[in-house]
């Protein structure tokens, strides 16, 4: 690898020291950093010099939470992105089949449409998709991949009765929509997700494209390492092909199901002490509830009138008992947990058992495996304390207040809504919060959330709470630092500082000094990872 040497722009380094003039680097790892002099006076003569050109260079970002999977999935399925209309939907299929020559028989996917920018304002069904992709089987997935709605075809291949004389089978924590007994397609969280896993998996040979593709559009958005936000058995034979091939240039963090990744853990286990071939598994995830803009984020305080029973505050994935053996065997297990939890009353719940696990255990504090709280976007206010008291790590979804904000004011009522990812409030607690894009469910674009997070912005123009404003400082340390911090990674990465990995970000501007409502216009030149370049944009 050699030595270079970065100088001649602006260096942040995200140390207490905020700015350097120059930074050696040496066989991948941060040698020197400080002023240009002395950094120079500790370079040897073959050197290489790296001119900034008055540009930006920064800690490469960090995902706090995503789905790398579901990211490369996506390259092989139908974009049903900033689709407006039923008719739109059904469209975008047609043209797949048509323009991709899809043979009869086999399984479709579309992902991204939110029927909240529908102009029916409601979720499609079966028939749609039957006219749509009449001699296939086809599952689209909700933009939030809480939901999705599944055609006649592929609900038979799944072996769900259609004749209405039997029963519809319950999914504890799920539902499936029915009409006159027999189902509409529509499913919504663990009915969705149980028979999602039942949708036959890409060949191992289609995925590795889409493996490259989807790191490069990481890679593109500054970001080096990055998770795998839900690792299930089905995933196996992928991940064993992907981290064989040497394929990976991005580190990757699994947290396994709970539920269904045994068979995972038994044949990749010494992946848990480290990365190996550039995968970990960082530990165990669990859902507790579901989405907001779905209306299926488990409340403490009702949801605004709406198409269900008045009242209706969402629903738990699992009981308090149930919740209580995961965490309790997390922590048998020395794993972290990472708890999906949107609405109040999940987050609630996740406190309140982890508190009841921890005492059981013998343990006041179970800071030293970093519970984390997925997304946490209706995290109240009142239960911030017992977050910090518990160490536990709020990850918010800041993209949520642009996304969705209109729509969780619409379903919330304005003062719940501006009080979503409540970061500020977090950061007057001394809470180490990150941030995440929960990819493929919004680009994972680490500036545009800086963007939400210090300006809280709506689609349609709003500030929604602009108490929980933060500063730009704050909101790049959500991304470096203190996701690092998240991951145990604080002493490899995170910070440019001595000892560290030497992984870096490019920008065109300097974040700190642009203009807080121009902080997304910012490019992504370059991203070096173990001081390689990964990813250009323009010529460094």
């Amino acid at each position: 690898m050699g030595q270079k040497l970065y100088a001649n722009g602006i260096i942040l380094t995200m140390e207490k020291q905020m700015y350097a003039e120059a930074v050696l680097v040496k066989d991948g790892r941060i040698a020197a950093v400080g002023r240009k002099a002395a950094v120079e006076a500790c370079a040897g003569a073959d050197t290489e010099r790296v001119d900034l050109e008055g540009r930006t260079m920064m800690p490469a970002f960090l995902d706090a939470h995503s789905h790398f999977m579901a990211c490369a999935n996506g390259e092989l399925q139908i974009s049903l992105d900033g689709t407006k209309s039923f008719r739109e939907i059904a469209e975008r299929v047609r043209e797949y089949i048509a323009v991709r020559h899809v043979e009869k028989g086999k399984w479709l996917t579309g992902k991204g449409y939110d029927h909240n920018f529908l102009e029916e304002r409601f979720h499609p069904d079966r028939h749609l998709l039957d006219e749509a992709a009449p001699d296939n089987p086809l599952v689209i997935t909700h933009q939030s991949g809480h939901m999705g709605v599944f055609n006649t075809e592929a609900l038979l291949r799944l072996g769900i009765s259609m004749d209405g004389n039997g029963a519809v089978q319950e999914i504890p924590g799920g539902k499936i929509a029915v009409q006159d007994h027999i189902p509409t397609g529509y499913m919504e969280e663990n009915a969705f997700v149980e028979f999602q896993k039942k949708i036959p998996l890409p060949s191992p040979e289609e995925f590795m494209d889409a493996v490259e593709k989807a790191q490069k559009r990481y890679a593109s958005h500054g970001i080096t390492l990055i998770q795998e936000g839900l690792v299930v058995d089905e995933m196996l034979p992928l991940y064993q092909k992907i981290v064989e091939s040497g394929i990976l240039k991005l580190d990757v963090v699994g947290y396994l199901d709970m539920k269904g990744a045994g068979k995972f853990l038994e044949a990749m286990g010494k992946h848990r002490e480290g990365f190996l071939r550039h995968f970990k598994i960082g530990g165990y995830k669990i859902f507790l509830d579901g989405s907001p803009q779905g209306r299926t984020a488990w409340l403490r305080m009702p949801y605004t009138s709406g198409p269900e029973k008045e009242g209706y505050r969402g629903y738990p994935v699992h009981t308090d008992e149930e919740v209580c053996a995961f965490v309790r065997r997390a922590l048998e297990e020395h794993m972290q947990i990472l708890a999906h939890c949107n609405g109040d009353a999940a987050c609630g719940q996740y406190i309140r058992v982890f508190e009841k696990a921890a005492a059981a255990e013998g343990k006041t504090l179970p800071a030293d495996i970093r519970p984390v709280m997925i997304h946490a976007q209706l995290l109240g206010l009142d239960q911030i304390p017992n977050v910090k008291a518990m160490g536990m790590i709020p990850s918010f979804f800041a993209g949520h207040v642009y996304h969705w904000g209109d729509i969780h004011a619409d379903n919330l009522g304005m003062e719940r809504a501006s009080h979503i990812s409540p970061a500020a409030s977090a950061e007057k607690e001394g809470i180490a919060y990150t941030f995440h894009q929960d990819a493929p469910v919004i680009e994972p674009d680490m500036l545009e959330t800086v963007w939400c997070a210090v300006n809280r912005c709506t689609k349609n123009g709003k500030v929604l709470g602009s108490k929980e404003r933060i500063s730009v400082t704050d909101a790049l340390k959500a991304v470096t630092v203190n996701t690092a911090y998240q991951y145990f990674e604080e002493r490899e990465r995170g910070s440019i500082a001595p000892g560290k990995r030497a992984d870096f970000v490019i920008l065109s501007e300097n974040p700190l000094e642009k203009d807080k409502m121009q902080i997304r216009d910012i490019r992504v030149l370059a991203t070096i990872k173990d001081g390689d370049v990964i990813y250009r944009r323009d010529t460094l």
